[in-house]
């Protein structure tokens, strides 16, 4: 006859709830921060710091991340340089604690500042310094090449074009601030609901 278990208390099932949860966060932000560009490390440190109520210390991260002291030091020094997470002493303690910031807007507007920093500028520029090479050339090339060159021309503007647009929205939605940006997403909610 099989052994009879007890039902889990309802502390040890909301407990397990609690572990899985931060668990599942910590793992899907750590997958959402390969599309920006950063490490799975970074991000998964970044969320375990969000997610947790109580400073932690790099052996605490180590462990929980199953991570190396040097691959949690330098991640940790990552996320400083962002402004995502800061050191905080704890009373009687010697080691260094960190913490996340947790306002969702700061966060946006750090990640949406660093990603443009790193990314649409640099890609801007670069288009940016196609289209002139181009414009230099184009009236020194004759007959298929230089449809070619003007075609490539085109969709080179296009780029810049729509890199200039998410710049100037995300620019934007800066300036708004999270009380703009909610009476905005209002304003277009009932836009698209309207025939």
């Amino acid at each position: 006859m099989p052994k009879e278990t007890k039902p889990a208390s309802a502390a040890s099932s909301a407990a397990n709830v609690l572990e899985e949860t931060r668990a599942l966060f910590i793992r899907r932000w750590g997958e959402m921060g390969i599309y920006w560009g950063i490490s799975r490390t970074m991000a998964e440190l970044h969320a375990l710091l969000y997610i947790s109520t109580e400073p932690l210390c790099t052996d605490d991260i180590m462990e929980q991340l199953q991570i190396s002291r040097g691959n949690a030091s330098m991640n940790v020094r990552s996320l400083i340089d962002w402004g995502l997470i800061r050191r905080v002493h704890v009373r009687g303690d010697r080691k260094e604690y960190f913490t996340a910031q947790t306002d969702v807007w700061y966060l946006f507007e750090t990640i949406t500042r660093e990603r443009r920093r790193r990314e649409l500028e640099p890609i801007g520029e670069t288009i940016g310094k196609c289209v002139e090479m181009l414009d230099q050339s184009i009236p020194r090339l004759k007959g298929e090449q230089r449809q070619v060159a003007q075609e490539c021309e085109r969709r080179l503007r296009d780029m810049h074009a729509f890199l200039s647009t998410v710049s100037s929205l995300l620019n934007l939605a800066l300036e708004l601030g999270p009380q703009g940006m909610e009476a905005l997403a209002k304003v277009l909610s009932d836009a698209s609901a309207q025939p």
